[in-house]
């Protein structure tokens, strides 16, 4: 399945490459639900570590330097959401683990939009409009950002 995932990826562009992890760590955190349901307690910890290697990996590859706001917004975002799934992970409880994915959830939504956008032609002067990341508490919205893939991977 790896193998398959690997060429589906293949080509992909930035901005597609940024929903695939988030799709990956909303699958991570279901596997975590399902650990706890089963009331299996390394495999909710291994699941958990799976999602948070993948925030520490998208934080990483931010470009503060030429993110700007929306950079700093997403920061804020990966920040706020490490904390709520080790939360989740402590509690051990699916209502938790449901939240965050539901924050996830709409942060991920927003990068399908600017992906679609992204694919049915290229913006105004180059520009790309990328999620603004709010806290988990509320979904995505819409900001200006630098041209190309500057602010992440």
């Amino acid at each position: 399945m790896g193998n398959y995932r690997e060429h589906a990826l293949e080509g992909a562009s930035a901005v597609e490459l940024v929903v695939a992890l988030y799709d990956g760590m909303i699958r991570f955190l279901y596997a975590a639900i399902a650990a706890v349901e089963r009331g299996d307690a390394e495999g909710r910890r291994a699941a958990v570590k799976r999602a948070l290697d993948i925030i520490v990996h998208l934080q990483a590859r931010l470009r503060m330097d030429v993110g700007g706001r929306p950079a700093e917004s997403l920061s804020d975002f990966y920040a706020a959401i490490f904390a709520e799934i080790l939360q989740a992970s402590q509690a051990a409880t699916r209502a938790k683990f449901q939240h965050a994915i539901g924050c996830v959830r709409n942060v991920r939504d927003a990068w399908r939009e600017v992906a679609k956008n992204q694919s049915a032609g290229p913006a105004r002067s180059g520009a790309l409009t990328m999620p603004s990341s709010p806290g988990p508490e509320s979904a995505a919205g819409g900001e200006s950002a630098a041209t190309g893939s500057n602010w992440t991977a």
